[in-house]
Order: structure tokens, then C-alpha cells, then sequence
């Protein structure tokens, strides 16, 4: 009896033991991001390479974001804008990143990463993924019947009333994102776009004020299928979004011709960023994943399913060449220099945009 109890507590020992490898060694990695933001080829390819099955979730705005992390806490990633991952961060949501771990970080292009670090400052607690311009997206045929040989390519096109009125019939869309149509507001104004200035906010909600009988909405989700049926004629975007509009429409073959302009004047940069939850279940994943994604080929896979750029730059071999030359998606060094991020703004000064972005959408 005693032989057998022994057996038995030598198998039990042995069960726990295996039971406690299987949760150490996770087979399942929780991603949260943009809706098709990834090449599916990719992540089946991580998961032949690991073991590791990928479960993709998604939100379709900022706002939808912040309310999923308000209650889910199983996120191995995250992909985030830069204001949020500085959000995130301050509130002690995020585990710094091992860089031990990143073997390919050296293949990080090193001005998309200093960007980046305006919000994470050494870059210790995210690392650029995918990121974009915000531009003029436009119906190229009804722009054309707008403006007659008038070019869409600057902010003239939104801030000056008489040309924004060309487009009013056929649908105007602005996002629903106060900070960055402030900046682009204060950019147009030759003001600094992330000045904390009481009047000079003020002066760029009157110029944006300007827009409301012309706009037949304020977007806070995607404008690409909007823009790809033909609903609206010209929106503020973001350039993968314009871009996959433009690829919705054709696979259509619904007559509808998108075009991407970055404004003359300079533009904002969004850079999208891969971060891990404090919390994360599975961060040995998490970090294997990440530098999975770093790889040259891999990063160009992305680039080519979304239409965005990504921050590899030697992945610019296997990308497509409609793609890797088209300047609205890798704009040349000179205007690189000409794009800038979102401000960071202090709470005081958040109130004040907030509140004038009610007035520049209600009136009152």
C-alpha cells in the first residue's frame, strides 16, 4: 500500500509538473488592433513557426479602444497611435520591453523611431509598426467636376470656404479627432501645431468653425468604404485608409477612382505602435511575435495587405512597386521634414480644445 501510494504521488508529481510546463509555454496569442492590419499569410506563418495560435481582435476607433481595455485584461499586444501608447504608459499599463529578446530591432528605421519616442521617451515600452500621413482623400472625377483644373494638394481645400463648398454636394467627412484637426488647423495658420496658446487655439476653432455648413459628417470610424461607394467625395484620412478605399473601389469596379494628396503645407505622421499589456498572459509570446514582425520580408507583407507603410527599411525590396514609389505612402526627405506628430497636450489645455471642438461642430 505504501509502494502504491508512493506511485501515485510520484505520478500526481509528475502531472503537476507537466500541467505547469504546458501553462508556462502559452499556445495562444491575444492581439488587439486596427481591423486588417495584418497579412493573414504572416500571422499563419508565425503560428507554423511557434506553435503559437494568433486570436485577432480588433477595434474600429480610439474610443472603442479605451472602453476594451477598460474590462479586458488577456492582450498579449496591442497596436496603438502614439498618443495613446503615452497614455497607456503614464497610467503604468505597459511592460517595458526586453530588448534582449528583440533580436531585429536593429532593423527599426531611425526617424520613424525617434517620432515615436516623442511619446515613449527611449523607446522602452513600444516599437513602431505601421504608420501613415493624414491627407486630402478624394473622388477624382468629382473633384475634378469641383474644381475644374484645380489641384487638391493643399489645405486651401478645407480652410478656404469657397473651395470647400465645391465639394459639399457630393460629401465632405472630417474625423472626429480634435487634436489633429487642430494641428492641422494651426499648421495652415503658420502657427506651431501644438501650441498650447489660449488665442492661437482659438483662432485655428474659428478657421475650423469655417467648415461646418460644408461637412456632412464628423468621422470617428473608417471613411474608406464611405469613400470606396461613393457616399462621400472628399474626406480628411489617413493615407493607408485613402489608399485601401481606392483598392475597395476598383475590386468593385464600381467606377469610383480614390486619390491620396499630402497637403503642400505638411502634415501630421501617426505611427502605430506594437505594445505589451503589464498584465499580458503570454509575454514570451508577446516578444516573439513582435520580433516576427521586424523581419524584412514580414514587414513588407504588411506593408503590401494594408497599404501602409511600415518601419523596416530594408523591406522595401519585397514590397510592391506601386507601393514603395508612391510618395503619398513613403514621401521623399523633403517632406518627411514637413510632417509632425500630434502635440502632447496637459489637461488644461485638452479642456480648452474640447471645448472648442463642440463649438466647431454644433455652432453654439
Amino acid at each position: 500500500m505504501r509502494f502504491l501510494r508512493a506511485a501515485l504521488g510520484a505520478l500526481a508529481l509528475c502531472l503537476a509538473t507537466l500541467a505547469g510546463q504546458a501553462i508556462a509555454e502559452p499556445r495562444v496569442l491575444n492581439i488587439l488592433s486596427w481591423s486588417d492590419y495584418f497579412d493573414q499569410r504572416s500571422l499563419e506563418d508565425f503560428t507554423s513557426a511557434t506553435g503559437i495560435r494568433v486570436v485577432y481582435d480588433t477595434y474600429p476607433s480610439l474610443a472603442a479602444l479605451e472602453a476594451r481595455l477598460r474590462v479586458a485584461t488577456d492582450y498579449d499586444v496591442l497596436v496603438v497611435p502614439g498618443p495613446t501608447l503615452r497614455t497607456l504608459i503614464a497610467a503604468g499599463a505597459l511592460r517595458k520591453l526586453d530588448r534582449t529578446k528583440l533580436s531585429n530591432i536593429s532593423n527599426l528605421w531611425p526617424d520613424i523611431a525617434a517620432r515615436l519616442a516623442a511619446f515613449d521617451p527611449g523607446n522602452q515600452y513600444g516599437v513602431p509598426y505601421l504608420w501613415s500621413t493624414a491627407g486630402l482623400a478624394f473622388d477624382v472625377d468629382k473633384a475634378k467636376a469641383a474644381l475644374g483644373q484645380g489641384q487638391v494638394d493643399s489645405l486651401d481645400v478645407l480652410f478656404k470656404p469657397e473651395r470647400l463648398a465645391a465639394f459639399a454636394d457630393c460629401g465632405v467627412s472630417v474625423p472626429d479627432s480634435p487634436n489633429d484637426m487642430f494641428a492641422l488647423a494651426l499648421r495652415y495658420l503658420r502657427l506651431d501645431p501644438g501650441s498650447k496658446n489660449p488665442t492661437d487655439l482659438r483662432r485655428a476653432a474659428d478657421l475650423l468653425g469655417g467648415m461646418r455648413r460644408n461637412i456632412k459628417k464628423f468621422n470617428s470610424d473608417d471613411d474608406a468604404g464611405a469613400l470606396a461607394n461613393g457616399d462621400i467625395c472628399l474626406a480628411v484620412d489617413w493615407g493607408g485608409d485613402a489608399l485601401q478605399a481606392r483598392a475597395r473601389a476598383r475590386e468593385a469596379d464600381n467606377g469610383v477612382d480614390i486619390a491620396y494628396a499630402i497637403p503642400n503645407e505638411g502634415t501630421l505622421i501617426s505611427i502605430d505602435a506594437l505594445a505589451i499589456p503589464k498584465n499580458a498572459p503570454h509575454g514570451d509570446a508577446a516578444l516573439a511575435f513582435i520580433n516576427f514582425l521586424l523581419r524584412p520580408e514580414i514587414a513588407a507583407r504588411n506593408t503590401n495587405a494594408t497599404k501602409f507603410a511600415n518601419s523596416v527599411p530594408a523591406s522595401k525590396p519585397w514590397i510592391a512597386r506601386d507601393i514603395v514609389e508612391n510618395k503619398s505612402i513613403y514621401p521623399d526627405a523633403a517632406l518627411m521634414d514637413r510632417l509632425f506628430s500630434a502635440p502632447n497636450v496637459d489637461p488644461a489645455t485638452q479642456k480648452l480644445i474640447s471645448r472648442e471642438w463642440s463649438r466647431v461642430k454644433t455652432g453654439k
